[in-house]
């Protein structure tokens, strides 16, 4: 064995061993983000709407959902956030008698605007004709999508000159002829991932009083 290798007490392979490790670089460390400069007031605007036929007034950040404003701000969180993306329609509701997806609009710009959402369509005493058809019909599982599938149903037959009654005890007006496809096609933004569409379907058509 060479001098050298008595004296260290290394061999050839611990020294290439040793020289290989020494060459990992350790990872450089992440820069320090700058300050960034403090953060002025949340800015508000006032916003001004009917909901369920009752004067709602508000101040909001102008990026506020008209969802996030009726589920944080108003406590109805009877509309649901789905997708937060417009393509489940868990979030419907009747804006000025037509559905809209609520996680696609800003509040601010629905000022004056009248809005119905579940809870104002019908009470547990007094259910709405679409509400009662769709415990009667099973129209729903988890439930999840239950609310803004009745909102958009009830928008759908005024869409096809089916006005809807208030509530159950009223009487509805003469029949309009509408397929079960067509029913599908206009419900169609409106997802049920418990997939209980013929029930969906069904139910939509005994509270519009449609023939078979």
């Amino acid at each position: 064995m060479p001098p050298d290798q008595h004296q260290t007490g290394l061999d050839r392979r611990s020294v290439l061993a040793t020289g290989a490790a020494g060459l990992v670089v350790p990872p450089r460390a992440a820069p320090a983000p700058a300050a960034s400069p403090s953060a002025s007031a949340e800015e508000t605007v006032p916003v001004q709407f009917v909901v369920n036929a009752r004067d709602v007034a508000l101040r909001l950040d102008p990026r506020v959902t008209l969802l996030d404003a009726l589920r944080e701000h108003l406590r109805l969180t009877g509309t649901k956030k789905g997708c937060d993306h417009g393509q489940c329609g868990a979030c419907t509701v009747i804006v000025n008698g037509r559905r809209i997806n609520s996680c696609l609009t800003l509040a601010v710009m629905h000022d004056g605007d009248s809005i119905i959402t579940i809870e104002g369509l019908g009470r547990p005493d007094g259910l709405h004709v679409m509400q009662a058809a769709f415990v009667e019909h099973d129209g729903y599982q988890c439930g999840y999508c239950t609310p803004g599938q009745i909102c958009s149903a009830v928008a759908m037959l005024e869409e096809v000159g089916r006005n809807m009654p208030s509530h159950v005890t009223d009487d509805l007006n003469g029949p309009v002829v509408v397929s079960d496809e067509e029913i599908r096609e206009r419900m169609s933004g409106n997802i049920c991932r418990c997939a209980g569409y013929p029930n969906i379907v069904a139910a939509i058509r005994a509270a519009g009083g449609l023939p078979a």
